[in-house]
């Protein structure tokens, strides 16, 4: 597939920046990483999982005798497979660096694999992927936290920003639970994807982002929805990469 794509990344109102990020169209592979564990922590953790993905994903392309630490599984794709074991070492890679004064980073995920003919996500925590398509954005994933948990036992709408519960995240590379969820896509030309930390989707909310996705160059896109998320009063790190899928293959 014909990919454009883009990453931007902005400290937001914070001293540092605990997100990290990666695209490598070569590759087909797409990364939003959001620290947790405070100053250094959340940078070395976050840093650490993307460097993961990018390692792993370099070594069974170039190296089709790889060996794989999770076996395949039948029923699923290349790319499933590709993210969930990518996910599994990030966790030992966290878990190992977790030591003395980084004893408590940790690190969300999101995960986009695009393949030639299969794509997949696959994310921890409440870093979120989402797609435009014919002009209706979808969330691709489903936060990992207690809000979620949340709004399924009470099927009731609560908005992330008015709840205390907003930011307690259930799941963490780096923590006891670190289980991703892994799942097939569907990829079609004219797609636009998002992959994005909580500091960029929750001052923009759902309508501004569907408005500004496919709506120029990814590079220009993804560097106004972080400029915007910032003007309208973020606080956290504000982190997005866009993909367009164009026509042809890859």
């Amino acid at each position: 597939m014909r990919i454009d794509s883009a990453g931007w990344t902005h400290v937001g109102r914070r001293s540092h920046n605990e997100d990290s990020w990666m695209v490598r169209e070569d590759l087909g592979l797409f990364v939003v990483a959001d620290g947790l564990g405070g100053y250094e922590g959340g940078e070395v953790a976050s840093r650490c999982v993307v460097d993961t993905f990018t390692g792993f994903c370099e070594r069974v392309t170039h190296d089709p005798e790889a060996t794989w630490p999770h076996n395949l599984r039948r029923g699923y794709s290349r790319e499933e497979e590709l993210l969930f074991n990518c996910t599994l070492l990030a966790q030992r890679a966290v878990l190992a660096r977790r030591v003395g004064h980084l004893r408590e980073m940790g690190s969300t995920v999101v995960a986009l694999a695009l393949g030639a003919r299969s794509a997949a996500v696959a994310h921890v925590g409440d870093s979120r992927l989402y797609r435009l398509r014919d002009g209706r954005l979808e969330a691709l994933t489903r936060d990992h936290s207690v809000l979620e948990e949340m709004r399924e036992a009470s099927g009731e709408v609560i908005e992330r920003g008015r709840s205390p519960y907003g930011h307690l995240i259930t799941r963490a590379l780096g923590t006891e639970n670190a289980e991703p969820t892994v799942r097939r896509l569907e990829v079609r030309e004219g797609d636009v994807y998002l992959l994005c930390s909580d500091g960029l989707y929750e001052p923009l909310g759902p309508e501004r982002i569907a408005a500004r996705l496919g709506k120029g160059s990814a590079f220009g896109v993804a560097e106004r929805l972080v400029q915007e998320a910032y003007a309208l009063g973020g606080t956290d790190n504000i982190t997005a990469i866009v993909v367009g899928v164009g026509e042809g293959h890859r």
